[in-house]
């Protein structure tokens, strides 16, 4: 786990716990803490999911998650933060990625929290192959690799908040 200045970042092959990711953020002078907790589901595009193999590069993984938890922080200076990303295979149900913001005030966890995660499904090195009910599976396509200064695509960057003033 890396640690920086009430940020905390985590890629591992131990199931993920809303427990410590709440208490990663907790702060007397953080009213309200916004979680997202990504599983993995049953289903994608009509076929039967029996789990999933995420394929993580764990330094660079950790590294993007802890830049895209500053750029949060960057907006949201007095916010807390925790990401976390599972590697390996997961069954239904499985917890893949875990993030919890804590901040003064609700808007500001919701808005926090709801950042990081759109930054992780555009930027972290995750790539998944879904495991099929037929005992198929296949690759999905995943991350290239190419970081947000090098895209020029400004559609991949719809679901930034528009405060950071980084995606256009």
């Amino acid at each position: 786990m890396q640690n920086d200045n009430g940020i905390q970042v985590l890629v591992t092959k131990d199931p993920l716990d809303v427990r410590q990711a709440c208490a990663a953020v907790a702060d007397p002078a953080n009213g309200g803490i916004d979680m997202f907790v990504g599983v993995v589901r049953d289903n994608h595009l009509g076929q039967s999911v029996t789990g999933i193999t995420y394929d993580v590069h764990e330094t660079l993984a950790a590294e993007e998650l802890m830049k895209i938890c500053r750029e949060a922080q960057g907006i949201w200076p007095q916010a807390k933060y925790f990401a976390a990303h599972y590697q390996g295979y997961l069954d239904v149900g499985g917890i893949s990625v875990l993030i919890a913001a804590s901040a003064p005030h609700r808007e500001e966890a919701f808005e926090s929290c709801r950042y990081i995660i759109e930054e992780i499904k555009k930027r972290l090195p995750v790539w998944k192959k879904e495991h099929y009910i037929d005992g198929e599976s296949a690759w999905l396509p995943g991350h290239s690799l190419v970081s947000a200064e090098e895209d020029d695509d400004d559609d991949d960057h719809a679901a930034c908040c528009g405060r950071c003033g980084t995606h256009g």
